[in-house]
This record gives structure tokens, C-alpha cells and sequence, in this order.
């Protein structure tokens, strides 16, 4: 170099790159990979949303194993919603038909790439069975939801009956039987579990005169459906003392007996 000094091979080789010619599309050349680009993206699209590459070829069910609801009966209610591509399956509108069989309280549903069309299920739990005037008992659930009618309760769920006195069966007009039966269902929905599975049945006799009849031979006097939490914790203190009649139906001065 002129100065003397020795070249820095770093400085040289940067200097290279600053003087090295530029590649610059054409606006032909933009034009053309813009096009490819297209084409690519247009394919893909095909493929994904059009082709039977990515068809459904199968439903996975979860959460419907037992005989009241199959996987079968999930998948029916899918029905052709579950033919061609999985990324057009409308899942809100899969899952809303999903959520249409009375035993299903909840459902998600989701895409397994790349065949799959997946459903969860959440069945509805029988909080009190009701029994009507032909003998057959219809489940209902926590929120009040009827969902299944059968020849028999179901095992440990209490069994609402309406026996209304001649008061009741006055006032029917005002307080109606379905509207009885809801308090009922509230009572046993509002049980603790251990209780629910001893309390037997769930007699009407007004609606201020709900009674429950335990397993052993125990009945418990609940009164209205009113201020069940509380009534219920009262009910289960109770219950450490010995007794065969319980009063829970006015919780300031409760009551053992017998």
C-alpha cells in the first residue's frame, strides 16, 4: 500500500463485498415469481380445501362409552358434515348437532390432521329421576335438563314423586306440578353426594312440604326449596346424631327425632 502499512485482509474482503454487483430483478423477473408464487400457494389451497388428499376418513369419539350414548350415535349426528376435506368441516356446526342428543350436556370438536375429524364428549349426570303417572322415571340433570326417560331409575339417584295433599291439589292453578317438580329436583340436585346416594326418594307433598325418605329407614321433614345449601349442611350435622326423623324445614331451630 502507499502508506506502507499492510492490508487488512478483513477490510479488503468487506470492500469486496460493497463493490460486488447487485442482483436485481427485472420487472419481468417480479412479475414471474409473483405468478409462481400464486401457483404454489393456488395448489396448496386445492389440495387442502378441494382434493380428497386430506378427506375425513375418520370420527374419534371420546367420552361416550357405554350403551346410553355410542360412538356411533356420535357419529350419526355428524352425519355428511364428516364427508370431504377436513379443513372444510364447519366444527361449530358439528358440534352444535353433537350437542343436540339429549344425553350430551357439552361436546368439542377439532381437526386431527390430516384424516381425522375429533369429538369430546361430556354426558349429562341423572341428579333425580322423576317418576311420572305411567311408572316410567325420566333423568334429569343439575340444571333441570330431562334427558332420558326409562322402565327404572338409574342406581343411587334419588326418585322424585309427587304425592300432593288436598292443599297442593288446590292451589294447583297457582303452584303447578311441573313447577313442583323442579323445586323437588333442585332439593336432590343440592344434596352432597354421599346423602343423594341414602336419600331413597324425594316425596311431594306441597311445595312447602318436600320430604325425603332415606335408605335405613330415616326420613328427613325439608320443607320448601328454599335455602338448600344451607339446609343441606344442617342436614349432614345432623346426621351424626342418632335419630329417625330430621327437620331441616325451618334451618333456625333444626330438629332429631325418633
Amino acid at each position: 500500500m502507499a502508506d506502507g502499512r499492510l492490508a487488512d485482509p478483513l477490510e479488503e474482503e468487506l470492500e469486496d463485498e460493497e463493490n460486488a454487483p447487485r442482483l436485481r430483478l427485472s420487472r419481468r423477473g417480479v412479475v414471474v415469481l409473483s405468478v409462481f408464487g400464486a401457483a404454489v400457494v393456488g395448489v396448496l389451497a386445492w389440495l387442502v380445501f378441494y382434493s380428497s388428499v386430506l378427506d375425513v376418513r375418520s370420527v374419534a369419539v371420546q367420552g361416550a362409552p357405554d350403551d346410553n350414548l355410542t360412538p356411533d350415535q356420535v357419529r350419526g349426528s355428524i352425519g355428511a358434515l364428516a364427508d370431504g376435506p377436513l379443513a372444510r368441516v364447519d366444527l361449530d356446526e358439528a358440534r352444535r348437532r353433537v350437542e343436540a342428543i339429549p344425553r350430551v350436556a357439552k361436546a368439542e370438536v377439532w381437526r386431527g390432521w390430516p384424516h381425522t375429524l375429533r369429538v369430546k364428549v361430556v354426558q349429562r349426570t341423572a341428579a333425580a329421576a322423576v317418576k311420572g303417572e305411567d311408572g316410567r322415571f325420566t333423568q334429569v340433570d343439575a340444571s333441570g335438563v330431562s334427558f332420558a326417560t326409562e322402565a327404572a331409575p338409574p342406581a343411587g339417584v334419588p326418585v322424585v314423586e309427587l304425592r300432593l295433599s288436598q292443599p297442593a291439589l288446590d292451589v294447583e292453578s297457582v303452584i303447578s306440578r311441573p313447577q313442583l317438580v323442579r323445586g323437588a329436583v333442585a332439593v336432590a340436585a343440592g344434596l352432597p353426594p354421599d346423602l343423594a346416594k341414602r336419600a331413597g326418594s324425594v316425596l311431594v307433598h306441597s311445595y312447602d312440604d318436600i320430604e325425603l325418605q332415606l335408605s335405613g329407614g330415616a326420613t328427613v321433614r325439608w320443607g320448601s326449596p328454599d335455602q338448600i345449601d344451607r339446609k343441606a349442611r344442617l342436614l349432614v350435622a345432623l346426621m351424626n346424631q342418632k335419630g329417625t326423623n330430621y327437620d331441616v324445614s325451618a334451618p333456625e331451630a333444626p330438629a332429631v327425632s325418633g
